[in-house]
């Protein structure tokens, strides 16, 4: 045995590299041995196993990647499937209003028409611009629009920050240290030195399973509903004047027909006791006339307790002096003609869509599934790629050396092996938070098809009676007219005059009601509406500083 090892050929070892010099058919290999059995038995019990058992470099540096690379293919194979970000919601196909004939839908694929051009145009087509001049200040002076916008320049802070979490990290370093550790004079002794270091120094997480840019969806998705929030409390401040706006102007008419008719009923009254003291009538009609004179006093006087809540009201909501609003609201009591409500075709069922609250609450829904694909990507491995350069300066003994330093790595896999179901919790809780705002879009849409078909059964109910009261005063003005021709003639005593007088105010009063009504059901489509509000992120009102608007008020409504 010793004198065969003394006639194979020699062995050549140098570092990591050694090598026999048999050749592959004789199994010097790897491969070789795994072909053979009998040489790997061998390869335990030869007395050189340098020579039989030592395997080829080109396999050892193989194997040396095979680990990392059968790991990051697994890995990548792996796919997150978030919930979806968008979820149907069920719009009607047609309002269902009682006595309306919606017109013929339009057509599919066109364009759902706008109910305005412009949300400033709508509110001009009022043609009355101490309205536009009061929720301008309201604009100006809102905590709810101010909040908005706070909300905004957050939820843009927060986008910006998920946007640079998915870039590397650039970070300088300044060091300069003092001591005398390290530093021996050829005595034995020491001498201080002074070492500067600076540096630069970088980190960067590889987005493997896409949960940076999950993040940074997610952010997105809520920087757009604030935008549109903000253009929902916009709409609602809007809404809010308006109605505060038309309340105080059908109060301050009704108070001036209310005024009118205590005082006719004071004069009744004060002919009836006339004509009792005369024994001309009982004395239970002239307590009858002095009561009616009294509830017309006191209807009167609530009148006017009314008109002061409006007006202030009106104040709180646009920080305005007390004493120049009422002499703006003066000048409006000067035109006893109401607004004239421009009228549009149909109000497509897809125009629900335009509502900002709604497209708020998809993006919500976006926003949540996005997390979810967060979460789900924090139960999986992160890799991280760090890297730095630098120059360092030693001092000591009046000799100064320098060197530049630069690292690349290391690539670090981090792999969560156990949390005690953190992040697996992390991931339900985002799931949860989804299937809530799923929850809160389906109820939004439900609620925009409520209050849309609420306003408008509200407005053709009010445009009907208006119709019809505008008739009944036409007819009982005609009336009081004759009634004041006879009397003139001697043919109608007083209290017919009276009477006349009073029926016809009556009916002045029901009239200013319903244009009330049908001015504030106007209001209330507009809002359910979206005032205008468009989706493709151009909304029809700046964020900033422009007046929202207000669509005009259809009697009928289409698909």
């Amino acid at each position: 045995m010793a004198a065969g090892r003394q006639g194979r050929p020699p062995v050549r070892v140098s570092g990591r590299r050694a090598r026999s010099a048999r050749s592959p058919r004789e199994g010097g290999t790897a491969a070789g041995a795994l072909r053979n059995p009998a040489r790997h038995l061998w390869c335990n019990v030869a007395p050189d196993p340098l020579e039989h058992c030592l395997p080829d470099p080109l396999f050892i540096r193989g194997a040396r990647w095979a680990a990392p690379v059968l790991l990051l293919a697994g890995l990548c194979a792996c796919s997150l499937t978030p919930p979806p970000a968008q979820v149907a919601t069920a719009v009607p196909a047609r309002w269902h209003l009682d006595d309306a004939t919606p017109p013929s839908p339009a057509a599919p694929g066109q364009p759902a028409a706008a109910p305005v051009a412009s949300l400033h145009d709508a509110w001009q087509q009022l043609n009355d611009p101490v309205l536009l001049q009061l929720i301008a200040q309201a604009l100006a002076v809102s905590p709810d629009v101010a909040s908005a916008r706070t909300r905004v320049s957050e939820a843009r802070a927060g986008l910006i920050a998920a946007g640079a979490a998915r870039l590397p990290t650039l970070d300088g370093q300044l060091s300069a240290t003092r001591s005398n550790a390290g530093t021996t004079t050829a005595q034995g002794g020491t001498v201080p030195a002074t070492v500067l270091q600076a540096g630069l120094q970088s980190q960067w997480e590889i987005d493997l399973f896409g949960g940076r840019g999950a993040a940074h969806e997610a952010a997105s998705r809520r920087a757009e509903a604030a935008l549109a929030q903000q253009a929902a409390a916009h709409v609602a401040l809007a809404a809010e004047v308006a109605n505060a706006y038309f309340n105080e102007r059908a109060c301050s008419q009704q108070w001036d027909v209310a005024r009118a008719d205590a005082e006719s009923r004071a004069h009744s009254a004060q002919l009836t006791a006339l004509s009792a003291q005369a024994g001309f009538t009982a004395p239970a009609d002239a307590a009858l006339a002095r009561a009616a004179a009294a509830d017309a006093a006191a209807r009167t006087r609530d009148t006017q307790t009314q008109c002061a809540v409006a007006r202030k009201a009106l104040v709180a909501l646009t920080a305005s002096d007390e004493a120049a609003l009422a002499q703006q609201l003066q000048d409006v009591r000067l035109r006893e003609a109401w607004p004239v409500m421009a009228a549009v075709p149909s109000v497509p069922a897809p125009l629900l869509l335009q509502r900002p609250d709604v497209f708020a609450a998809e993006q919500a829904v976006a926003a949540a599934s996005a997390d979810v694909g967060e979460a789900q990507a924090q139960r999986y491995p992160r890799l991280t790629l760090t890297g730095s350069i630098g120059r360092m300066q030693t001092r000591a003994l009046g000799v100064h050396a320098s060197a530049d330093t630069w690292s690349l790595g290391p690539l670090a896999l981090s792999v969560p092996l156990f949390d005690g179901g953190v992040r697996r919790a992390n991931v339900a809780t985002s799931q949860a938070r989804y299937d809530e705002a799923v929850v809160g879009l389906r109820a939004t849409v439900r609620d925009a098809v409520r209050e849309v078909e609420v306003a408008l059964t509200q407005l053709a109910a009010s445009q009907a009676r208006k119709t019809q009261l505008q008739t009944a005063v036409a007819d009982y003005q005609r009336y009081l007219r004759a009634t004041q021709a006879r009397h003139d003639n001697g043919l109608a005593s007083q209290f017919e005059l009276e009477d006349a007088r009073r029926t016809w105010l009556a009916a002045r009063l029901s009239l200013v009601g319903v244009q009330r009504d049908e001015a504030l059901a106007w209001v209330s489509l507009y809002r359910a509406l979206g005032g205008g509000w468009q989706r493709d992120g151009q909304a029809l009102a700046d964020a900033a500083s422009a007046t929202p608007a207000s669509p005009a008020s259809p009697t009928t409504a289409s698909p």
